[in-house]
């Protein structure tokens, strides 16, 4: 959990950034990356060196070389250990000049991390600002991979609430509720399609650190987790970059992060290769069928992206994989053919296991759409029984503008650090949403005036459309009240007027 003191450092750079003429969101939260990706490297270095020396052993991954760069600067001057002592247009040319070609080199210019940081290059030219940012960046404590995740999540946090880079933003709680649902593996391979700012693979990291802790002390699995295990593609190289680097500060060495406009190319390569998707892609609305992928128009034959997503999901997924998504309301109850067509596959091809309803301020301020969360496993050959539906009315924050906190932060997410009340459950409803889903079993007995209930896939199959919306199968329990009838509401008027009458004549005798 982030300090009060670090919330101000942060936010103090970030001034400094504006006051220095980046004012743009998205370029002060990537040179912020970048400054601190440059920390961590001779973080990682020093670590190397300090293990070298107390086992009298050659340093296994030196990350820095011994020697100079072509351009005849000693390499040990581009660590931040060295050059952040340097006078600030030293420190400048010795960052812009050297560290960043040294960075877009690193790993080798055709790996996936070399590819995206092929155009990193320091978005300002202002010694003072640079000096200014790296001393206060140097001051933020950020040993443990805890924090220095807890600092990025309050950075991107600051992105959405710049207005129209948001979407790039799922809320953490809700991507922790969608990893805690797919309780992902050691052995799993993990895709988002539409990566972002990786927050669905940063938190599946965590979440596998958190419950998995052995896969660290095998070697396979820990090389797995390293270079395996998480994939991520997008079509935004800045976001791409932030994302990458977001990984390796929250402790993934090496992920496979890389370009691809996932609805555009087609996807032989790695049809099959993934056993999770997770995944809040952008709703664009409409492509053209010549801009879309081949391979997904055979799927569902539209231009609709959500549609479109979806059939990707499953081309991605491996036999037996499972995914957990959010998609628009209109995916659960479109009349179009394609619509109809796509809820059909995941009912009666694959095996569809949840549709969770969120409420509709869960993406504000920057976005009011309703919107649902998915969890389906592909099967290829049906496996539908129940749906289990569950109406989210409360996520812990206010549903408006603000999204003000409406419990204490122990009592915030799936899994709150205190247990809740039944009153606080009326302001977070995600604990009771991972406590059902955990209990699957149990729901058969609720009744479909409840919160949450399953329906038997012949329910769903004799709406002839496959209408997956809550609404279509909740029964609302209405009170029975009981009114006057007009004869005696006309009579207690009368009683009334009559007593009104009296009180004005006594009031005139009085006064007489």
């Amino acid at each position: 959990m982030l300090t009060g003191e670090i919330r101000s450092q942060i936010d103090s750079i970030w001034s400094d950034f504006w006051a220095g003429g980046v004012a743009n969101p998205l370029s002060v939260i990537e040179q912020m990356t970048y400054l601190l990706f440059i920390k961590r490297l001779d973080d990682l270095h020093t670590l190397e060196e300090r293990k070298s020396q107390t086992l009298k052993i050659p340093m296994e991954r030196r990350i820095f070389p011994e020697g100079r760069d072509d351009k005849g600067r000693p390499y040990e001057d581009l660590r931040w250990s060295w050059f952040k002592n340097f006078e600030p247009r030293e420190m400048m040319d010795v960052v812009d000049e050297h560290v960043f070609p040294f960075l877009r080199a690193l790993n080798g210019s055709q790996s996936s991390y070399g590819k995206l940081m092929r155009d990193a290059r320091l978005g300002f030219s202002n010694p003072a600002l640079l000096a200014k940012v790296v001393e206060k960046l140097d001051r933020i404590p950020m040993e443990d991979r805890d924090t220095k995740g807890d600092v990025y999540e309050y950075m991107l946090a600051k992105i959405a609430s710049a207005g129209q880079n948001g979407q790039f933003r799922t809320p953490r709680h809700i991507i922790r509720l969608m990893v805690e649902m797919t309780a992902p593996k050691p052995t799993d391979v993990i895709c988002d399609p539409a990566a972002g700012t990786c927050g669905f693979l940063v938190t599946a990291g965590e979440y596998l650190r958190e419950k998995h802790p052995e896969l660290m002390r095998d070697p396979a699995l820990r090389k797995h987790f390293h270079e395996g295990l998480f994939h991520g593609f997008d079509f935004d190289t800045t976001m791409l970059r932030i994302g990458a680097m977001n990984m390796t500060l929250h402790g993934v060495e090496n992920p496979n992060v890389t370009y691809r406009d996932s609805l555009a190319e087609d996807h032989a390569e790695d049809a099959g290769a993934y056993s999770l998707v997770l995944a809040n892609p952008p709703f664009a609305g409409s492509l053209d069928y010549e801009a879309t992928a081949k391979d997904l128009q055979k799927i569902v034959k539209t231009r609709k992206t959500e549609l479109l997503f979806i059939a990707l999901f499953l081309r991605l997924l491996k036999t037996g994989g499972r995914a957990a998504v959010i998609v628009p309301d209109g995916v659960l109850f479109g009349s179009s053919g394609a619509h109809k067509d796509i809820r059909r596959m995941l009912v009666e091809d694959h095996k569809l296991d949840a549709v969770i309803k969120l409420p509709s301020g869960v993406f504000r301020p920057y976005a009011g759409v309703s919107t649902a969360i998915l969890l389906f496993t592909k099967t290829g050959v049906g496996g539908t029984e129940n749906v289990w539906f569950y109406d989210v009315a409360a996520d812990g924050l206010s549903l408006d503008d603000k999204r003000a906190e409406l419990l204490p932060p122990e009592k915030q997410g799936p899994t709150p650090a205190q247990p809740l009340t039944e009153a606080e459950h009326e302001k977070n409803n995600l604990p009771d949403v991972l406590a059902r889903w955990r209990n699957i079993a149990a729901e058969a007995e609720r009744p479909r005036t409840a919160q949450s209930f399953l329906v038997p896939v012949e329910d769903i199959r004799a709406t002839g459309s496959w209408d997956l919306s809550l609404n279509r199968y909740k029964e609302v329990q209405h009170e029975e009240v009981i009114h006057q009838s007009p004869r005696e509401i006309i009579a207690d008027l009368r009683a009334i007027e009559a007593e009104i009458t009296a009180g004005l004549d006594r009031l005139e005798e009085m006064l007489g």
